[in-house]
């Protein structure tokens, strides 16, 4: 515990903080609004994710809060289940149900992401990021905050947008965006001046020239700025939040609603994980049956109190990392913030504009698409540049989850390609007048190598000594070890002789704690 209190992390932690919170705002404002709850559940959701799930989960840098995936699974649940507080039990549920398939161990399915998805996955919302956010950069500010999908809730596409966007802009929200976006790409090369962080600097700006501009030509309009519920006294902030109907406990809708968000967070929340595992500095590994138990508890907390369904989300843990964040206090540091910001600052807060919080998401997006890493992935070979594409267009075209799912089964597809590729080593060699061919089967030779291996063995030219060693084999399929005995029993009508090395009769599936430590060595 000590770790989190060590001046070196709070110095990064503090500041990380407060900028994930400024990002935060907007976006837990924006999927509240666009999953047709209370503005004020989005923020009790960033709140509770920030301060609850943090506080039990493993991982140090992922943030969690309301998803933009699960905004028309809320939007559909809301409406069909007739209520908002039925659809609070349901969150509630859902909850329940996270924890335990933490207890189960579910989590362990984050180990078969393959990389090469994740990898197009931080590199679509990066992409996501940058064409989201050009509108908000300009003024065009008619869409929600944190819309992911390529088809928007107020029927437009990204393309769409940004095409409006530039017809319909505001000169003094480009003016701040330009700003801040030079500040943010050179303030932190003057190391004098660096201990103050860049996006705080853009934000106290941004209210500066917010106010500049009044009475002028460059005027901000209050869709350019962030919008909060002000709150005027305690009876008024009691009076926003909202408890669950538990006489719909026995309703079959409200128990199918649960276990589609807790199946859809669940998954989006692994995903998140491992993608923020994969851009820690420190490279440390999450554990994924905490992060679904400290899911669960958030998700209890935020449907008893009048929140909305949570997840890990990459786009405020990604802005955490980039942003210095060095341990979970910087998650935490946001929901305080969060929490403070309703209660003591709603005004000031209310005159932050957009345009300064697009500039800030615009260089996180620039530095999750970053070139060297397309690069990177071209010299990795197709078998890995392919798949990540693919989820990069699939993700920009369709939405997370959606793109995931099409990333996996093409990652899957070249994943087969190779094992069935390569379940033996193929060696001639000649003795006198005659071939000798030895296989040496590989450490894994399941029914998707039965094709190969069939193959080989019909090519085996007559007249031919076919050695087939098993030495290395740990696990040999009943549909291999068959095709392996009816071509020695028929090799006499090629005159070909079968010897067969360390293969044995029967092979057991080895237990699977026993495969991945084979599989590490």
């Amino acid at each position: 515990m000590s770790k989190y209190f060590l001046s070196k992390n709070l110095r990064k932690d503090l500041p990380s903080g407060l900028v994930v919170f400024l990002v935060a705002l907007p976006l837990c404002l924006g999927i509240a609004m666009a999953s047709g709850a209370p503005l004020f559940a989005g923020i009790l959701t960033g709140i509770i994710g920030g301060i609850v799930v943090s506080s039990i989960s493993g991982s140090q840098l992922s943030v969690s809060g309301p998803a933009a995936g699960l905004t028309v699974i809320v939007f559909s649940a809301i409406a069909s289940l007739g209520s908002y507080q039925t659809f609070l039990l349901a969150v509630v549920l859902a909850g329940f149900i996270q924890i335990i398939l933490g207890f189960v161990k579910a989590g362990i399915i984050a180990n078969y992401f393959p990389s090469s998805v994740i990898e197009g996955m931080l590199a679509a919302i990066g992409i996501i990021l940058i064409l989201k956010q050009l509108p908000h950069a300009v003024g065009y500010d008619s869409d929600f905050e944190g819309d992911e999908s390529f088809l928007q809730s107020d029927q437009s596409n990204t393309f769409s947008a940004i095409g409006d966007a530039f017809n319909k802009f505001s000169y003094g929200a480009v003016i701040i965006s330009v700003v801040s976006l030079l500040i943010l790409i050179y303030w932190p090369k003057i190391k004098k001046l660096s201990m103050i962080p860049a996006p705080v600097l853009v934000v106290a700006i941004g209210i500066v020239f917010s106010a500049l501009f009044q009475n002028t030509q460059f005027a901000l309009t209050p869709e350019h700025l962030v919008t909060i519920p002000v709150v005027n006294s305690f009876t008024e902030f009691m009076g926003l939040f909202s408890l669950p109907d538990f006489s719909q406990l026995s309703n079959k809708a409200v128990w199918t609603v649960a276990f589609t968000i807790a199946i859809v967070a669940s998954i989006e929340t692994l995903l998140c994980i491992e993608a923020v595992d994969k851009i820690d500095p420190i490279k440390r590994v999450s554990p994924t049956n905490r992060e679904l138990v400290a899911q669960g508890v958030g998700n209890i907390a935020s449907g008893m109190l009048g929140g909305l369904p949570m997840t890990s989300v990459i786009v405020r843990s990604s802005v955490n990392v980039n942003s210095g964040g060095r341990t979970k206090m910087s998650a935490i540091f946001h929901g305080i913030f969060l929490l403070l910001s309703v209660l003591f600052i709603p005004v000031l807060l209310n005159k932050i504009p957009l345009a300064c919080l697009a500039a800030i998401l615009l260089v996180t997006g620039y530095k999750l698409a970053r070139i060297d890493l397309f690069k990177k992935m071209w010299h990795h070979g197709k078998d890995q540049f392919v798949p990540f594409t693919v989820t990069i267009l699939a993700i920009v075209f369709t939405d997370l989850l959606k793109g995931v799912a099409i990333g996996m089964l093409v990652g899957i597809f070249y994943i087969l390609r190779n094992n069935l590729r390569n379940p033996y080593f193929y060696k001639i060699e000649k003795n006198a007048d005659k071939k000798v061919i030895t296989i040496k089967l590989a450490q894994e030779v399941s029914f998707l190598n039965k094709a190969a291996i069939q193959g080989i063995l019909n090519n085996i030219p007559k007249e031919s000594d076919v050695i087939i060693d098993g030495t290395d084999a740990r696990y040999i399929d009943k549909d291999v070890l068959e095709i392996i005995d009816n071509f020695k029993h028929n090799a006499y009508t090629k005159a070909t002789i079968v010897q067969l090395v360390n293969i044995k009769d029967q092979y057991e599936i080895p237990p699977l704690k026993e495969a991945v430590l084979t599989k590490a060595h």
